[in-house]
């Protein structure tokens, strides 16, 4: 997308704080998104038995004397020094994050009138469901339905201030977007599929929290077959059992061999799908003329797709697997962002397109690229 510089009436720069803090917020989410994949990867979402402290401290015990004093607190979960910190520093970039986005909705109350008022204040009472999700996950021990929910409320997170930046963006004063007619047309044919791309990313996402809460990445240690089979015995009655009890603990899984198959299967046909949706995706946006959009998701998926790959050949190491959490969020995001924008985008009339500073009293910034 082409650059312009917003002005304010009285012709000097406008500075929006709510942008700059909702971009702010992105970045921060974004790092809890990955912290968060990083402590479930470590086996240390029991890392701190209590909540919101970890055995009763602030930050977590540290010195010899206070690990025997921990132990001695909670003797049913003895200190593991190096899944203490994962968890802690998780919950205080989360907390970062709300006091954060507080800050935002507080913002928003000085100009009640502006766009995105209802959307932050949603996006307040998503992060504060999140923290009460931060302490099921501890109180109900890794339950699964809540460790997927926890995950799902976190990408919701960061879709939502991602969002809030792109409507701030394109709100008073910086106008509208306004792309070639032929291109706005071409676009609108292919809007249905960018939905639709979301909504399956979106499923996938929810069937690799499944996937990691259940212990089941690891189920197939093969590609493409499972086991040697390209259909091996498999239970989707249990693997997707979404009434299991709750408890006494989930660390390490509680499903038999045949459920995780069965949920690393499904996870691998959810990405074929998303595969064939995102890059159909990419060649029609190419051939509409956003050439960097086609490009940009067809890159970002083909790098997901083997990361998740990688992940099954390689036994799982910690650094692609904390990378193939970040991507989805990347794919994501760059699908909500692409969809967005056509959404929102406006034809322009033939022979007038330019890209220019705003000046005061011009309704006309226009923009010859999403």
């Amino acid at each position: 997308m082409n650059s312009y510089t917003a002005l304010s009436a009285d012709g000097q720069p406008h500075t929006d704080w709510r942008l700059r803090l909702t971009l702010i917020g992105c970045a921060l989410a974004l790092v809890v998104v990955v912290l968060g994949a990083f402590t479930r990867l470590m086996d240390a979402g029991l890392g701190c038995p209590d909540w919101p402290g970890c055995y009763g401290h602030l930050t977590w015990p540290v010195e010899q004397h206070e690990i025997e004093s921990a132990n001695a607190a909670f003797p049913h979960a003895p200190v593991e020094t190096d899944k203490t910190w994962p968890e802690m520093v998780h919950r205080y970039f989360a907390g970062a994050l709300l006091l954060l986005v507080a800050g935002l909705t507080a913002l928003t109350w000085r100009r009640r009138g502006q766009r995105a008022f209802i959307q932050i204040h949603i996006l307040l009472a998503l992060i504060i469901l999140q923290a009460a999700f931060g302490m099921w996950t501890v109180t109900l021990k890794l339950w699964p339905q809540v460790v997927t929910a926890h995950l799902l409320g976190g990408m919701a997170t960061l879709s939502m201030l991602w969002l809030i930046a792109e409507r701030l963006r394109n709100s008073p004063p910086n106008k509208g977007r306004f792309i070639p007619t032929h291109e706005f047309r071409a676009l609108q044919k292919i809007r249905p599929l960018a939905f639709a791309a979301v909504v399956a990313v979106v499923l996938q996402i929810a069937l690799g929290g499944w996937t990691s809460a259940n212990y089941a990445a690891l189920a197939c240690a093969d590609f493409p077959t499972c086991h040697g089979q390209w259909w091996p015995e498999t239970d989707f009655l249990q693997g997707f059992n979404i009434a299991q009890q709750i408890g006494p603990n989930y660390l390490g899984g509680a499903l038999e061999s045949d459920a995780r198959t069965a949920i690393h299967l499904t996870h691998r046909i959810g990405a074929l799908v998303v595969t064939m949706l995102v890059l159909t995706l990419a060649v029609l946006a190419w051939r509409a003329g956003s050439r960097r959009w086609a490009i940009g998701l067809a890159v970002v998926l083909c790098l997901q797709v083997c990361l998740g790959i990688a992940n099954v050949l390689l036994s799982l190491p910690l650094p692609i697997a904390v990378a193939h959490n970040a991507c989805a969020a990347v794919l994501l995001l760059g699908l909500l962002t692409f969809a967005y924008r056509i959404q929102t985008a406006q034809p322009a009339a033939s022979g007038t397109m330019t890209s220019r500073a705003v000046s005061p009293g011009d309704d006309s910034v226009l923009v010859t690229d999403l």
